[in-house]
């Protein structure tokens, strides 16, 4: 990809390379979880795959801060995969289910929990 490739571009490019990969070389963060796996087989099943995969990761790993911000940081990146593709229902159920669990890391995280928070989604 070119230099001026925006962001939203090498994030709707993500299927050209592995999750780890992408993770790693775009944005220097080391994969600790299977949910970005996780969700890729999810959305071959559809929207209601999407969310039993989400409630599922989420109410097993919401009290674990560093899976709960890999979490948030996964949907939105498959919020910009499908936005990029030009699949809006994706996109906005991903968006959704980001904005819930953005929201509850937000208002749960305390302390050092939160500065990991924002210090890997920002």
């Amino acid at each position: 990809m070119g230099e001026a490739t925006t962001k939203r571009d090498k994030v709707a490019h993500i299927k050209l390379m592995d999750w780890k990969t992408f993770a790693s070389e775009w944005c220097g963060y080391e994969l600790m979880t299977t949910f970005a796996c996780d969700f890729d087989i999810a959305d071959a099943f559809g929207v209601n795959a999407i969310r039993n995969t989400y409630k599922k990761a989420f109410n097993e790993w919401k009290d674990n801060y560093k899976y709960l911000t890999e979490l948030v940081l996964v949907l939105n990146w498959k919020i910009g995969q499908y936005f990029g593709l030009k699949n809006q229902e994706y996109a906005c159920v991903y968006n959704e289910l980001w904005m819930a669990a953005d929201s509850y890391a937000e208002e749960h995280l305390r302390g050092e929990e939160l500065a990991y928070f924002h210090r890997v989604t920002d």
